[in-house]
């Protein structure tokens, strides 16, 4: 079974960066197994339809727009978000969730796909996560990673660990 973490998201927008920072950091600072991929998709939306069309699990790391508290943290079959939009509706959701409906329509088997959301603070024009979404992160990383055991994927933390604040500051000065 091909199982991919998919993290979406705009880092240039505060909050919305942070399915793209939680891949980096799972990236840099754990191993699984059996192997999975952890794929930054960026804002790249329905340019993705491949991803779900070759792989059996999707697992999606974004912001979500719900009524709750920012840092509220939520794990949802993707079937379930018909009509609610992920977070603000910017391009990269529009796409993701089409990407489902258009497998659909072409009459190929959809992927089990799930969005761990997490409700932003802030979605502006700065690099970086609020204070608010700073503070679940570690919770949101946690809620990851104990999703992927219910699925027998299990994790070891790597020897060296990269902090979140690393990751951030790789994005705004990628040729360090």
């Amino acid at each position: 079974m091909s199982i991919v973490v998919l993290g979406v998201g705009n880092v240039l927008e505060e909050d919305d960066g942070i399915g793209i920072y939680a891949c980096a950091y799972l990236n840099a600072n754990y191993t699984f197994s059996p192997e999975i991929q952890i794929i930054n998709g960026g804002v790249e939306g329905i340019n993705l339809l491949n991803l779900f069309l070759e792989n059996d699990r999707i697992v999606i790391l974004d912001t979500i727009n719900l009524d709750d508290d920012a840092g509220s943290i939520y794990n949802i079959p993707s079937y379930e978000l018909s009509g609610y939009g992920l977070n603000s509706g910017g391009a990269h959701e529009v796409g993701v969730m089409q990407c489902l409906d258009m497998i659909e329509l072409m009459g190929h088997p959809l992927p089990e796909s799930n969005v761990i959301g997490i409700i932003p603070k802030s979605i502006t024009f700065h690099m970086g996560l609020s204070e608010t979404l700073h503070d679940h992160f570690n919770a949101y990383i946690n809620t990851v990673i104990n999703y992927l055991k219910t699925i027998n994927i299990s994790s070891k933390q790597n020897e060296f660990q990269k902090s979140l604040y690393d990751i951030i500051e790789e994005f705004k000065y990628p040729s360090r």
